[in-house]
């Protein structure tokens, strides 16, 4: 991934892992925007967008754009993450976010967390995919800690999301997220901290544009 020319990140990651806050740290850094599934329910709600809505905006884009600009810098500050996420499971609603980023991608750099990130800009010229993923004993006890569980729930919850995460990949692909072909970066966060992962990132594309 060439950092000098507009790209994408997307961080792809095990509910419990921590990446959604690796995300948001990787583009502080990178002095990019950050996308998760928050942000863009709540810019989809706002804008009324959809698919052709996208398609007929882009022709007066400057007036969108700076609309749009104005209400992400207030979400980002106002919404808060949603760890224990249910699947987007609607056609529609799908195709109408993979628009949505494609979109915002093709005006500036971005980090997106989520949102099958990796199936979304497979076909970018310049992206860089990574996998946050964590023991299962790490993610538990983090979900249990920033969501105020019981063992119980917090076990019920990963397990849910794992299953609908990896049936909602298989329903518009033919790949796993865990297959590991499918990412440039794979991070275990067992001994490692969300500004060490966003470390190890910045390492990865630091050492990338040495070449």
């Amino acid at each position: 991934m060439n950092k000098n020319e507009k790209f994408v990140i997307t961080i792809n990651r095990e509910l419990g892992s921590g990446g959604r806050t690796v995300g948001r740290l990787l583009a502080e850094r990178l002095q990019v925007k950050y996308y998760d599934k928050a942000l863009i329910e709540q810019l989809t709600k706002k804008f009324n967008l959809s698919v052709e809505e996208i398609e007929r905006i882009k022709g007066q884009k400057k007036t969108w754009w700076n609309e749009f600009n104005n209400y992400y810098k207030m979400l980002n500050s106002t919404v808060k993450p949603m760890e224990a996420e249910t699947v987007i499971s609607n056609n529609i609603l799908f195709n109408t976010e993979k628009e949505i980023l494609t979109t915002l991608a093709e005006e500036e750099s971005c980090v997106v967390a989520g949102r099958s990130g990796f199936l979304v800009f497979r076909n970018h010229p310049n992206h860089l995919n990574v996998f946050i993923e964590a023991s299962t004993e790490h993610r538990i006890e983090r979900l249990m800690r920033k969501q105020n569980l019981q063992r119980e729930e917090a076990i019920n919850i990963i397990n849910k999301v794992d299953k609908d995460r990896e049936t909602f990949i298989k329903k518009y692909d033919d790949t796993s997220r865990y297959d590991t072909r499918n990412y440039h970066l794979i991070i275990n966060m067992d001994e490692l901290s969300e500004e060490g992962a966003a470390d190890v990132i910045m390492s990865y594309i630091n050492a990338q544009n040495k070449q």
